[in-house]
């Protein structure tokens, strides 16, 4: 049976919670590091490729739960919180999923919009990301199966890295964590990248052709009003997608405990190792359950 791994978008709150939730369910049995495909999108890049690489699952979370947070994470989260007023993004992505608009014009303009906002450089933000990965040559990349998402910043093109894309994993999971006017765009092959949230917080649908698909939703059920409502559309529309080409879909969206641990802003990297705490009890109250379907 082929089983991918999809980790979705939410911040550094997000990465928090996903290693929690990866590392208790690989205590309760199910080790998510042994998919045959695993896929992230801006916070779940960073997990995925994490796991891709062959971190150990079940102690994924453990510098996060000790407070022993890298430096590299505390800035590129934004330890100083994001720009006070991302209204525009907001707007702009309730536009880019709500279908009434093209989606690539949108998110050219939400490229737009980040290329044009004041956030730490490119140079700095690459450095200091980079040094999880700091042992690998430039152009490295998982001997697993992973892929990340990110979109053109001029165009509003959906882009998939994989390895066949020929670019390094450091600069190819920046570019998806790219959060406009928070982080710079990232340059891969002369061109500029942000955060593949931007067309979807999971991209679901683009681990099509797998027998059981595993995905994690950090946003559904966290993000209010229309947007939250359009983000869900969105994401119900790509696991009838997943399901339409034969995949038995597992979602696993935040608990109460965990949305309670998130507070109201998933930028905040302080909020990290309550959510982590939250994500590993999850993980192993659900292990269970989705043992049946792993193993």
């Amino acid at each position: 049976m082929s089983r991918a791994l999809v980790l979705g978008g939410g911040g550094p709150v997000g990465i928090a919670w996903e290693s929690g939730l990866v590392a208790g369910l690989a205590q309760g049995g199910v080790d998510l590091g042994q998919a045959d495909f695993t896929m992230g999108t801006s916070a779940g890049s960073f997990v995925g490729a994490r796991l891709a690489l062959g971190a150990d699952a079940s102690s994924l979370a453990d510098p996060i739960l000790a407070d022993q947070i890298p430096g590299e994470e505390r800035r590129s989260a934004g330890a100083g919180g994001p720009p006070a007023d991302l209204s525009t993004l907001m707007r702009l992505m309730g536009e880019a999923q709500g279908g009434l608009r093209n989606p690539a014009d949108v998110r050219a303009e939400i490229g737009a919009f980040a290329l044009a906002a004041q956030t730490p450089s490119e140079e700095a933000f690459i450095e200091s990301f980079g040094r999880s990965f700091s042992t690998l040559p430039v152009d490295a990349w998982p001997e697993r199966d992973f892929a990340c998402t990110a979109v053109d910043a001029a165009t509003g093109a959906f882009q998939l890295w994989t390895r066949a894309s020929g670019v390094g994993v450091v600069r190819a999971v920046a570019s998806s964590c790219s959060v406009p006017g928070v982080y710079p765009p990232v340059t891969l092959n002369g061109r500029r990248y942000i955060d593949g949230g931007m067309r979807s917080s999971t991209n679901a649908d683009m681990a099509s052709g797998h027998e059981l698909v595993v995905v994690v939703a950090v946003r559904i059920g966290t993000a209010g009003g229309l947007l939250g409502e359009r983000i869900a559309a969105r994401f119900n529309e790509e696991v009838e997608v997943l399901k339409d080409g034969g995949a038995t879909v597992a979602v696993i969206t935040p608990d109460d405990a965990s949305v309670d641990a998130f507070g109201t802003n998933l930028m905040d990297f302080r909020r990290r190792p309550d959510a982590a705490r939250a994500g590993l009890a999850q993980g192993r109250a659900y292990a269970a359950d989705l043992r049946k379907l792993w193993n």
